[in-house]
């Protein structure tokens, strides 16, 4: 099974209180951006994949995520910044700049 976009999440939790993702809401911007593609009919075989990762090694620049085949990194924080990016980057195929991570 392909898709032609994977989204992966970072999603780590550190308990020794060090910077990490989890720390700035990315689950619940997880499951929103899981949510909305499956209600846009984008989710499934051939579409889009939404994952969680483990730590990506971002964590200062966090919450992240990164969008392959184009190997696009995202920081965000909140669903305005998560809609922007499923409506101009996979509906639309304009990855969101001001958005963007330097690799």
């Amino acid at each position: 099974m392909t898709f032609s976009h994977h989204l992966f999440f970072c999603l780590n939790q550190r308990s020794n209180g060090e910077e990490c993702c989890d720390q700035h809401n990315a689950f619940a911007l997880f499951d929103y951006a899981k949510k909305r593609v499956k209600e846009l009919g984008l989710a499934g075989p051939g579409k889009i994949r939404v994952n969680k990762a483990g730590c990506l090694d971002r964590c200062a620049d966090g919450p992240v995520m990164v969008i392959y085949p184009e190997g696009i990194w995202y920081t965000f924080v909140d669903v305005e910044d998560i809609e922007e990016i499923i409506q101009s980057h996979l509906v639309q195929g304009r990855p969101v700049e001001r958005l963007q991570l330097v690799k």
